[in-house]
């Protein structure tokens, strides 16, 4: 079984130091965020757990420390599924720090049943697209500040089976939990893309990354037929620690190694679906955005 594991999951490592960056990982609580944010700092790096459970934040923070010696961790408030929330958590970076290196967009919720975030969105296009995307937006002077830069965003193998419904985007004609969690894993990827083209020139990049099937909380809302298959296939599930390799994998790895807006998988470049690949959709998909959050981003 050991070997059958280790053939499907290869494992990774890298000395790469970061002592002197900053980092902000959202979902950091629990789970991939949690061990992306453990691994950062081990290097030296500052790291922001960016949670919407400020308890379960702090006691990350202490669990952080307890297995890194020296590390430098902190938690922030932020709610992806608020606006205010987000715009609040902003503010508090730029008031608290001078430097942002590295944004990896890692919260997310997947196949929920049916909800709006606070400002009416469909939860899961909401979260998981939305909430980065505005997160993204609020924070890009800094990152531009402190380039060179990264922004990574997660996303799924899910993503191959989305499509942008921008006549559904609320979800309120047919909902499917399924299909919308890949909507929004398909909308990572295409935000990803446009957003390395008009943030290549400023020093900043942008990966999204398909973490693979990882064994953690993010199952929670699958329903038992599911839940008794990854039981059963459990040994063959990422744990979390491998589930963030390829998330720090682009966060560590030299920029002429990794193609801005490409999209990759255990530690390496990989193809996105051909609805991940076009330019079009990724183009009208920010126009939308932006439109819905009543924003201008040039």
């Amino acid at each position: 079984m050991q070997a059958l594991r280790s053939q499907l999951i290869p494992q990774w490592s890298s000395d790469v130091r970061l002592e002197g960056k900053t980092a902000i990982v959202t979902g950091a609580n629990v789970g991939i965020g949690k061990e992306t944010a453990k691994d950062l700092a081990g290097r030296g790096a500052r790291v922001i757990l960016a949670c919407r459970d400020m308890a379960r934040g702090e006691q990350a923070v202490r669990d952080i420390m307890r297995e890194v010696k020296g590390a430098k961790v902190v938690a922030r408030h932020l709610d992806l599924a608020d606006t205010k929330s987000i715009c609040l958590f902003a503010e508090n970076i730029y008031n608290n720090e001078k430097t942002l290196h590295f944004l990896i967009n890692n919260a997310g919720v997947a196949m929920c049943p049916f909800a709006t975030t606070v400002d009416g969105y469909e939860m899961q296009f909401g979260v998981n697209h939305l909430g980065h995307f505005f997160l993204t937006f609020l924070l890009l002077d800094l990152l531009k500040h402190s380039a060179p830069s990264r922004v990574i965003n997660l996303s799924s193998l899910a993503h191959t089976m989305g499509k942008i419904q921008f006549d559904d985007l609320s979800g309120d004609r047919a909902y499917h939990p399924v299909r919308a969690y890949a909507q929004s894993k398909l909308a990572n990827v295409l935000f990803t893309s446009e957003l390395a083209k008009r943030t290549e020139a400023l020093g900043v990049m942008a990966y999204s990354v398909d973490p693979g099937i990882v064994n953690t909380e993010i199952m929670r809302h699958l329903g038992r037929p599911l839940v008794a298959i990854t039981k059963t296939i459990g040994f063959l599930m990422k744990t979390p620690a491998e589930g963030a390799y390829t998330s720090i994998y682009c966060t560590v790895t030299p920029e002429s190694q990794l193609l801005t807006g490409g999209y990759y998988k255990d530690c390496s470049g990989a193809e996105s679906s051909r609805a991940g690949q076009d330019d079009g959709t990724a183009l009208k998909l920010w126009a939308v955005s932006c439109h819905m959050l009543g924003i201008r981003w040039r």
